[in-house]
């Protein structure tokens, strides 16, 4: 299992922009992509115009197939949002194990 976390900092004049966007492609990835087992949107406590985006694959395949998707364009066609860069770190899940993540046959 690969597991993503995603960090933003967006222009809070365009939240609620990116906010929509973002619930697309979250929502999107979780219902529509059999091989994301999670896509979690986090607000920082200490900075509101900081976001995270924590996101579970089964496999490389199932990432690639996220850029693919539909949603994954919205999100994409809202870059304008976002304030500066994007800062990405790719993981390897360890507990809970990747039996426990809920993924279709």
């Amino acid at each position: 299992m690969i597991a993503i976390w995603v960090k933003v900092r967006i222009k809070p004049q365009m939240r609620q922009e990116f906010l929509e966007a973002i619930e697309v492609d979250a929502l999107g990835s979780e219902r529509d992509e059999p091989g994301c087992a999670r896509f979690n949107v986090l607000q920082d406590t200490q900075d509101e115009a900081v976001y995270y985006f924590y996101e579970v694959y089964k496999d490389e395949a199932a990432v690639q197939a996220h850029r693919a998707a539909s949603h994954y364009a919205v999100w994409k066609a809202a870059a304008h949002t976002l304030d500066g860069p994007t800062e990405r770190i790719e993981t390897r899940t360890v507990f809970p194990a990747a039996a426990s993540y809920w993924l279709p046959d």
